[in-house]
């Protein structure tokens, strides 16, 4: 039996494909969570640290469009890859308020503590109202500490021969990289967490040679087949996901986050990065 395809099956089975495309970016990837596993070489790097795992994750952002149960869902996910630290590079919430620092506590209390700590940065929706409100950022900085997670504002943390510095966030109002750039031993193994990817191109960096782990682009949420997201909040347009050689010695690593601002995600699943430690050779 033969089939003609007329305009009206033509239009008719368009239709069934755009409607199963809009319940895919809306329904499933949204939540569809990809670990992503990354070698992560670091100068001078303990011997008793090789093949140790540190975790990123990045964008939560708890609040009116995302549900609180997926996100304690994916912490737990993360608790059960049995990490050795863990890091979360911002946007913990969106729409800052005292009842959302709250439900961010409740939310991250479904993450296990790792045996070398968890560590995080601000974003800047942290901030609140305009990515300016002092006073909410250091209540979720409060409640973040009580969970046992170190938030770095401009500062640094030894755990077990690894410094993790932490640069808060270059849209708010407490972006001070020199306050702790300046003061880094370089020959000392290290990674730098900082939310947004565009930090890596002010003159702050130094001497630093090393990794740099950031989040806020989503991915760009949704990405089509063998093109740039046509919505990046960056000013450098090639800051996307995933690994960039910086050509100085420098690695950024963009994290794609487990939240969402709307939504919506396609070509961009939501992001565990689980890197393994290992010795940089000459």
């Amino acid at each position: 039996m033969s089939f003609r395809l007329t305009r009206r099956r033509f239009f008719g089975v368009s239709g069934v494909a755009a409607i199963g495309d809009g319940l895919y970016t809306w329904r499933i990837e949204p939540h569809w969570i990809r670990v992503t596993r990354q070698d992560m070489s670091i100068r001078n790097l303990p011997s008793h640290l090789e093949n140790r795992t540190l975790c990123q994750i990045s964008d939560l952002h708890v609040g009116p469009k995302v549900d609180s149960d997926y996100i304690s869902a994916a912490l737990q996910t993360v608790s059960n890859l049995q990490p050795d630290i863990v890091v979360i590079t911002g946007d913990f919430m969106s729409v800052g308020s005292p009842e959302r620092v709250e439900e961010v506590a409740r939310v991250v209390s479904n993450l296990n503590a790792p045996p070398l700590g968890c560590f995080a940065v601000l974003g800047n929706h942290d901030y609140g109202e305009r990515w300016s409100d002092l006073a909410i950022a250091e209540v979720l900085t409060q409640r973040l500490t009580e969970h046992g997670i170190t938030v770095l504002r401009n500062t640094a943390h030894e755990t077990d021969g690894l410094t993790i510095v932490g640069i808060d966030d270059m849209w708010g109002p407490n972006f001070r990289p020199l306050q702790v750039m300046s003061k880094l031993n370089t020959d000392e193994a290290q990674v730098v967490l900082c939310h947004n990817p565009d930090a890596v191109d002010g003159a702050v960096w130094g001497s630093y040679r090393g990794w740099i782990l950031s989040g806020h682009t989503h991915g760009g949420q949704c990405k089509p087949p063998f093109l740039s997201p046509p919505l990046l909040p960056v000013l450098n347009k090639r800051y996307t996901s995933g690994a960039f050689d910086l050509h100085d010695g420098r690695t950024l690593y963009i994290n794609r986050g487990l939240g969402h601002l709307l939504r919506v995600r396609f070509n961009t699943r939501p992001e565990i990065t689980l890197f393994r430690l290992i010795r940089e050779t000459e």
